[in-house]
């Protein structure tokens, strides 16, 4: 088995006790897979990303990143080893320039200022922004301020990207390159969005979660054409497929 992996065992969680917000989620997620999670609002989606972070923690139940528990005491180093992509670039982004905005965690982590140029470099590029690099944040267009935002994850080199409704309140053109982007990263990718079409073009496996329990884990290809069971979980067919 490969080192890069997440494991998911009997997870609980609630914000408010006797209101369960996921349940009994157990999970396996591998080297280079790309993992769409789709439900209806206040499915859990969300929320599980952030557990696999550590923006929450379990109520009972256990997370493995890499062989690595979550816990309190482990956070920095799942955190050096898993970018979480914010659904608001405006919630991740706060540096005035790019550069610095993709240079602050590296540098944050202590690494020598030579490292953190060529990280910083090398973001921009497989984002393909260099061009962006003395801009002011706050002038960047949305699309311009969520590669922005994957910058500032990527510069950490991180085995893992998780991405919370990446194609939220992009244009045809940005959602487009942002597709593209994905495609091109080797990453282990897990991807929650409404999105069901942005999932069929970037993901080859797509859970199901529906008031807090997964009811479908296998093929995107399988998921996307069955419209008893999408409808069944308030989900519609992705539009592509409405149109044929």
């Amino acid at each position: 088995m490969s080192h890069i992996h997440i494991d998911i065992e009997n997870l609980n969680f609630a914000y408010e006790k006797g209101r369960p917000v996921l349940k009994n989620i157990n999970l396996h997620f591998s080297e280079h897979e790309s993992v769409g999670i789709i439900g209806a609002n206040g499915a859990g989606k969300s929320t599980l990303l952030k557990l696999l972070v550590g923006l929450e923690l379990p109520e009972n139940g256990s997370i493995r990143i890499e062989e690595i528990p979550l816990d309190k005491k482990t956070l920095s180093k799942i955190r050096e080893k898993t970018g979480y992509i914010f659904q608001d670039s405006d919630s991740q982004l706060f540096m005035n320039e790019v550069e610095e905005e993709i240079a602050f965690a590296p540098r944050n982590y202590g690494l020598p200022e030579e490292e953190v140029k060529k990280r910083v470099d090398l973001a921009l590029e497989k984002v393909h922004i260099p061009h962006l690099r003395n801009q002011a944040v706050y002038r960047l267009s949305g699309g311009e301020k969520k590669l922005v935002s994957i910058a500032t994850i990527l510069s950490m080199t991180p085995d893992i990207i998780l991405m919370d409704e990446p194609s939220a309140s992009l244009d045809p053109q940005n959602r487009r390159n942002l597709i593209k982007l994905i495609n091109e990263f080797e990453h282990l990718k897990l991807i929650s969005s409404h999105d069901l079409d942005f999932i069929w073009d970037t993901c080859e496996r797509t859970i199901v979660i529906n008031k807090g329990e997964v009811i479908f884990d296998g093929r995107t290809d399988d998921i996307m054409k069955n419209r008893e069971l999408l409808e069944a979980n308030s989900l519609e067919l992705p539009l592509s497929m409405q149109r044929r």
